[in-house]
């Protein structure tokens, strides 16, 4: 079975909603574990705790709702581009490998075919194509760091 057919078949599961399966031919055996199906994954966040200034220091308030407006911005900024988003999860690499060069950077043109980095699951390095065409404006993810499934990536202006 080689990457691309590994990827299907993670695709499947992962859209199937099945908690569990099992793939074995005379070469090899697979198991692919997901969250139950239906239910929902359960994870804990830490939510930053409010701080209560004094009467007298008023400045808290505007500067938290420029900081909401700018955030806003950007958020619909971004709505005009499109996210290659991750198709499994595994460990992100922008280089095939330590010594060579980096897939792409933010300027670079892709096509649907360009692959842009690549995600190590289970000891497999699989190459991520772009899978649309325009220019990369921003990479979302650190270099070797963990990434889930559907995590975004790359944003890609498609103009």
């Amino acid at each position: 079975m080689d990457s691309k057919e590994l990827l299907n078949l993670i695709r499947f599961v992962a859209k199937a909603g099945v908690s569990e399966v099992k793939y074995k031919t005379k070469d090899f055996e697979i198991n692919i574990k997901t969250p139950l199906a239906g239910s929902e994954a359960v994870s804990y966040v830490p939510q930053p705790v409010a701080y209560q200034a004094p009467a007298a220091a008023p400045v808290a308030a505007p500067a938290a709702a420029t900081a909401t407006e700018t955030k806003t911005e950007s958020t619909s900024d971004d709505s005009k581009y499109i996210t290659i988003k991750s198709p499994m999860i595994g460990t992100f690499y922008r280089k095939p490998s330590p010594d060579k060069d980096v897939f792409v950077n933010v300027g670079s043109e892709v096509k649907s075919d360009t692959v842009v980095c690549v995600i190590e699951a289970m000891k497999l390095f699989n190459q991520i194509e772009a899978e649309v065409s325009g220019k990369i404006v921003k990479i979302l993810v650190d270099d070797a760091s963990p990434v889930e499934y559907d995590q975004p990536l790359f944003l890609v202006d498609p103009s």
